[in-house]
């Protein structure tokens, strides 16, 4: 249950750095915009070095699940606009992908 805690943290803390090079870059709004999306994106890489696991392509893998999943769901709360249903069924798929990577008995 940790590692699905860091996991939706560390998806916040990247999608809201990414999101902030958006708001600079495609909005029009000031630089300085870029320096809390920098620390937000340093945070994102630290909260997934805390995953317990001996391979870090291991986790980066299966946090892209998380990620997609959270990023529609920015998409759907931020920006105000709603998943399809192609977005959700392969929001699923990605999770099941995820989720073999995590829990395959090695």
């Amino acid at each position: 249950m940790l590692t699905a805690g860091i996991y939706v943290a560390a998806a916040l803390a990247e999608i809201g750095g990414c999101f902030t090079v958006w708001i600079w870059w495609r909005l029009g709004r000031s630089i300085w915009w870029l320096a809390p999306g920098s620390v937000s994106l340093a945070l994102f890489a630290f909260l997934l070095s805390l995953v317990e696991t001996p391979a870090a392509g291991r986790t980066f893998a299966a946090y892209g699940g998380v990620y997609i999943v959270a990023s529609l769901a920015w998409m759907a709360i931020v920006e105000g606009v709603m998943p399809d249903r192609g977005d959700l069924v392969g929001a699923c798929l990605c999770l099941v992908g995820a989720g073999v990577v995590i829990f395959w008995p090695r």
